[in-house]
């Protein structure tokens, strides 16, 4: 139980860096200077946007986004089976 509590809460927090990430965040939850005086973690989100801002990449950056944040859900999903693997290999199968 406790398990599957903590990775609810770890995919919860990874979707709303995804969303933060994005051109969608709408929420300004901190001030102007950005998170902990990070310029770089501005309230407005859209990281991604501003990464790619002035490149050849800018008309993509929702494309960028996205296969992004599927790569890191997928080395996520790799991980969780790694290590869930690991420890339930001596325990039988029900």
């Amino acid at each position: 139980m406790t398990r599957r509590l903590i990775m609810i809460l770890v995919v919860a927090l990874l979707a709303a860096i995804f969303f933060y990430l994005s051109r969608f965040w709408y929420l300004s939850l901190w001030p102007r200077p950005g998170l902990f005086g990070w310029e770089a973690l501005r309230p407005q989100g859209g990281l991604v946007g501003q990464w790619v801002r002035g490149t050849n990449a800018a008309p993509f950056e929702l494309l960028i986004w996205a296969l992004g944040c599927f790569g890191i859900l997928t080395i996520a999903q790799k991980l969780y089976d790694f290590f869930t693997s690991a420890r339930d290999a001596g325990e039988p199968h029900e």
